[in-house]
């Protein structure tokens, strides 16, 4: 993914000194996959001595979504999706971490992608002392829920084929438009990388992968792809909302295909 881009660096530590004084800001960096988001959070991290923290980091376990799968709809058996997050215990590390004194040390969960799970506890990282600021970076944190005729039609095979009478879709629009708005309810501000269109997410994601692999992005073998591609659908409604205005966010940069910032709305 490369390094961050100075300017949006230098804009997050505008918004952490915009923030409250007396306890950490709760700032968060959304975007697109592959927008860049999760690098823009850790190197503001590193840089103004605050916490990152991914939404990925407290999906559900395996054993939990297995559950969601049966008794809710098969679909919410793959991560990503508002509903498949672990909203209680993040709120709890913002918590933890709001209330830190200098020699506490607050264990932040990781998720194993390639196993599909929670890593124990004891494999977690540790943030030694109190932040100076949370940064949560997360797709869809921020995002408003849809209509519900807007619904009614899929906008992909994913949903034509396994979701055709919008039951999934329905409860992640009602998860958009509850917990996750709660949740986002919270924070002193969001900062919003568009992306310039949902046609380059595929291209952002696969060199994630690419980079992640150790190869460059035109040799991704096809059948990964097409894996990615497939994928991607599961945030494709929501994705596309946002990017046509479905989000509420103090600061908007819009990216271009480079994920380079060019114009700002706050």
């Amino acid at each position: 993914m490369g390094r961050a881009n100075p300017g949006l660096v230098d804009l997050v530590g505008r918004l952490i000194a915009d923030g409250p004084k007396d306890s950490p800001p709760l700032i968060a960096v959304v975007g697109a996959q592959g927008s860049g988001k999760t690098t823009l959070a850790r190197a503001a991290a590193e840089r103004f001595g605050a916490v990152q923290i991914s939404i990925d980091d407290v999906y559900l376990t395996r054993a939990e979504r297995e559950a969601m799968a049966r008794e809710v709809h098969p679909l919410f058996l793959t991560r990503g999706p508002p509903g498949t997050h672990d909203l209680d215990l993040l709120q709890q590390l913002i918590d933890a971490l709001s209330a830190a004194g200098p020699a506490d040390e607050t264990r932040i969960p990781d998720f194993d992608k390639r196993g599909d799970d929670r890593r124990p506890i004891e494999a977690w990282r540790v943030f030694r002392g109190r932040p100076s600021a949370i940064l949560i970076d997360a797709w869809c944190l921020g995002a408003l829920p849809e209509d519900a005729a807007a619904l009614a039609e899929p906008v992909n095979a994913l949903e034509a084929d396994h979701d055709p009478d919008s039951d999934w879709r329905g409860a992640v629009n009602g998860f958009v438009g509850g917990a996750y708005a709660d949740f986002i309810a919270r924070f002193d501000a969001v900062l919003f990388l568009r992306a310039p269109s949902f046609d380059v997410v595929l291209d952002w994601r696969c060199q994630q992968e690419a980079d992640l692999l150790g190869v460059a992005p035109a040799d991704l073998p096809a059948a990964e792809r097409e894996r990615l591609a497939g994928f991607i659908q599961y945030f494709e409604r929501i994705t596309r909302h946002m990017l046509d205005g479905g989000v509420k966010a103090d600061v908007v940069v819009q990216l271009d295909r480079n994920r380079l910032p060019g114009s700002m709305d706050a």
